[in-house]
């Protein structure tokens, strides 16, 4: 299966089997279009006349012989003969990373959260005990058997809100790593706004990744992100925003996250306006939400954000010859090593290799799935564990989702989220068709990106 596309007068050809990306002039570009497996060695003569209105039969033989060399390398047309499937369906694997949600309440009141504003639709505020977060970590480290590095995430609502028990948790957790084994790498998502000196100074001595909140521009954040009082969010949390991340040493990881809605299909000016601030890691996503809230991205709006994203590739080449580069996260794709084939086949492991914990003990797939009956793995408290859910969950793959089959994406995103499969389809198996094509074409964007970085190169 070969992918092939265009982008600002570069032509990239795109061998899906075997992962190999190449840059080729017109003619090259033209013939990926009519040539099929199994290549002679020299260009038959319908093709030559096919295209001898556009190019020389030099030009068009010179580049088809290169063509053919790749498929004789194994860089063009490749089989997938190499995909064990049964490997991709793991029985059993070790519960490697927790969601914590120390917290079912926040001092936000975002318009588009999928938690609900912080109770997760369950209608009960409430922060988590230590006692069940030291069950949590009790649970991981037994499921995880003998995988040594553990990831932990304090999640929310806003995580802050239940300080006291985020601190003893990474204390706890630290207290076992010799005994038990193992490693803690520890994270947290906040809002910012409960952000003091001495948090911020924990944090940044003990979480290896924290993730910020923020959607852009001062206008666009306080409309979709007031307080609980209805008041603007952007001005208390951008300066504690940016005295956590001056502080952090370089080995620590962070990145500002923002959600992007049809209220601001400009979305580039809300990356701007981060990359502006100051801060070189960030994200601004699409929204996933249900049609007629008013912010809902539909399929009219897809040749905008194309749009968008590509006068953000430009933007983003202007800022590194100028040496102010910035990572957005959704164009960052290695080319040259990458995740590994299973990882590639079946995404992010939700379910059986990744679960989410509430604050009253309830173990969910991730923390999308949280407040949905039908996905109740087990409790901390009874130490069931629901397997034909797990199993379920780690079924999926782009070899068992119909539709991901014949996807030239289909290694770069997995499948999809399962959680977003299921919110917008109802169907956690059956791929958000719109979420597909902005993966498609943030994928496109990395790909050309990258390219045109190592050809200047």
């Amino acid at each position: 299966m070969i992918h092939r596309f265009s982008m600002k007068g570069v032509n990239i050809l795109m061998d899906i089997n075997s992962g190999s990306v190449h840059v080729v002039d017109d003619a090259a570009y033209a013939l990926s279009a009519v040539v099929a497996p199994g290549m002679t060695e020299t260009c038959p003569e319908d093709i030559l006349r096919s295209l001898s209105d556009r190019f020389t039969e030099e030009q068009l033989q010179e580049a088809y012989h290169e063509l053919y060399e790749l498929e004789q390398s194994g860089y063009l047309f490749a089989d997938d003969d190499y995909i064990n499937i049964a490997a991709a369906i793991p029985t059993g694997a070790p519960i490697k990373a927790l969601c914590l949600h120390v917290s079912h309440d926040c001092n936000l009141r975002c318009k588009y959260c999928f938690a609900e504003t912080g109770d997760f639709g369950m209608g009960k505020r409430m922060t988590m005990d230590f006692d069940v977060a030291k069950k949590a970590i009790d649970f991981v480290i037994e499921k995880s058997r003998g995988r040594r590095n553990i990831e932990v995430d304090f999640f929310g609502g806003e995580p802050l809100m239940a300080w006291d028990t985020v601190k003893k948790t990474v204390a706890y957790a630290r207290s076992l790593e010799e005994e038990k084994n193992k490693k803690f790498r520890f994270t947290i998502t906040t809002n910012g706004l409960m952000l003091d000196d001495e948090k911020i100074d924990y944090i940044n001595e003990n979480m290896d990744n924290c993730v910020l909140s923020l959607d852009g521009r001062k206008c666009i954040n306080d409309e979709m992100r007031p307080t609980a009082g209805g008041c603007g969010s952007y001005d208390v949390i951008v300066p504690k925003f940016k005295k956590l991340v001056s502080q952090r040493s370089k080995d620590k990881d962070y990145y500002v996250r923002g959600t992007f809605t049809s209220k601001n299909l400009d979305f580039t000016n809300d990356v701007l306006a981060i990359a502006d601030e100051g801060f070189d890691q960030l994200s601004v996503e699409p929204v996933t939400s249900e049609p007629g809230t008013g912010y809902d991205i539909s399929e009219k709006d897809l040749p905008r954000i194309g749009e968008e994203y590509e006068k953000l590739v430009d933007i983003m080449q202007q800022r590194r010859k100028e040496g102010k580069s910035f990572n957005f996260f959704h164009f960052m794709v290695d080319l040259q090593q990458g995740p590994c084939v299973i990882k590639r086949l079946r995404g992010c492991g939700a379910g059986y290799e990744y679960v989410a914990v509430t604050p009253d003990g309830e173990i969910y797939p991730c923390h999308q799935f949280v407040g949905h009956p039908e996905f109740l793995l087990g409790t901390l408290d009874n130490g069931k564990f629901d397997m034909d859910i797990s199993n379920h969950f780690s079924g999926l793959n782009v070899c068992t989702r119909p539709k991901c089959k014949d996807c030239w994406a289909k290694f770069y995103c997995s499948g999809g989220c399962a959680a977003a499969n299921f919110n917008m389809n109802g169907d956690i198996e059956t791929p958000y068709e719109m979420g597909c094509e902005l993966q498609k074409k943030r994928l496109e964007c990395a790909i050309y990106l990258k390219a045109a970085q190592m050809m200047e190169e």
